[in-house]
């Protein structure tokens, strides 16, 4: 009782600055309610870096909050989807994801980026943006500045994406189907694969057929965050222990478990409502509840991104971000080259 009471101003404090970043991220999806409320957080971050009575609640919601949300996102994930549909794109994701690791690793050995900002930047270029990193961040144990950077740095390719990409597919003559798998795997989060395919819709006029596609790619290239962050995992068990070995209860990140045991339970519930094994009223019942899972895991991430920015000095955010940024372009830039790369090789361009 004494823990809650010592939590809840810092927590509910995350909670007030999620609103309006979250209506505001709705609003301007192209940027996403997680940037707006890292700003907000690093607005008032003078304000209330010194309130003692605060930190253990803001603490409590950058890492645990953090991790409950990553749980969450589970919740929307269904492998037999995944499996059915993007399974073409497998190839492409595989390939993006390597380059994008290869890329960040060489970056940081030619420019000395700190290694925790450097996984950061290629996880969330690589896989699924602001989700890779909230999932990554607390198995490497990166601080609030390496995070802060991370999503900063994902934040400002996903605007060029978003609004170059359609042009780009344009002009290189790619299909419906080819553009849905370029943005599925060549944009870095969810709000941008949606702003650009549904910019490439809206100049095709083909209703909503090249965002369903784009989603479903980008939602297989999520089911990486789990041998990303069991590798991560294994190498900090590992390194922290000091030996060459390291025990899997160490290493497992238990929020990964539950973040699995969440998708299965998705997949089998999906599995009986596609065979119309429950009553109209239950499968209503179970889509009401995804949805409501899928909120509360967007809007767990916008507070821990507030809490985040609570805890950042923008100004030396600003004054150190050269480098990350230079390892984000070289990560974006390389993915795009080999989504269309192999592609091309595919024969589905």
């Amino acid at each position: 009782m004494l823990l809650i009471k010592d939590r809840f101003q810092g927590v509910f404090l995350c909670f007030v600055l999620a609103l309006p970043a979250y209506f505001l991220g709705k609003e301007f999806e192209i940027i996403g309610g997680p940037v707006f409320a890292i700003l907000l957080g690093m607005l008032l971050s003078k304000f209330v870096r010194e309130k003692d009575i605060l930190k253990s609640g803001i603490t409590f919601t950058s890492k645990k909050v953090l991790q409950y949300a990553v749980i969450l996102l589970g919740f929307g994930l269904n492998f037999s989807t995944v499996i059915a549909v993007g399974a073409t794109s497998l190839p492409i994701i595989i390939s993006t994801i390597a380059t994008s690791l290869i890329t960040a690793y060489i970056i940081f050995k030619l420019i000395n980026i700190p290694a925790k900002s450097s996984i950061l930047i290629s996880v969330g270029s690589s896989i699924c943006g602001g989700s890779a990193i909230a999932a990554t961040a607390p198995v490497i144990n990166a601080n609030h500045k390496e995070i802060a950077q991370a999503i900063s740095v994902i934040f400002l390719f996903n605007i060029i994406a978003a609004l170059i990409f359609p042009t780009l597919g344009n002009f290189l003559g790619l299909s419906d189907h080819g553009f849905a798998i370029f943005a599925g795997t060549a944009v870095n989060d969810t709000s941008s694969v949606t702003a650009a395919a549904s910019s490439w819709d809206s100049m095709h006029n083909t209703g909503t057929e090249v965002l369903t596609g784009a989603t479903i790619v980008k939602l297989t290239r999520t089911l990486a965050i789990i041998p990303i962050t069991l590798v991560l995992g294994f190498y900090q068990a590992k390194k922290a222990s000091g030996q060459n070995k390291a025990s899997i209860k160490s290493a497992f990140p238990m929020f990964i478990l539950y973040f699995i045991i969440a998708s299965i339970i998705t997949t089998f519930l999906n599995y009986f409502m596609d065979r119309n094994i429950f009553s109209t009223e239950i499968s209503s019942a179970i889509l009401s509840f995804f949805a409501l899972m899928k909120f509360f895991s967007k809007y767990f991430i916008i507070m821990a991104m507030g809490a985040i920015g609570l805890h950042t000095d923008i100004v030396d955010l600003i004054k150190n971000g050269g480098r990350p940024i230079i390892m984000g372009f070289c990560c974006w830039i390389a993915i795009a080259c080999v989504s269309l790369f192999v592609q091309h090789l595919l024969g589905l361009w």
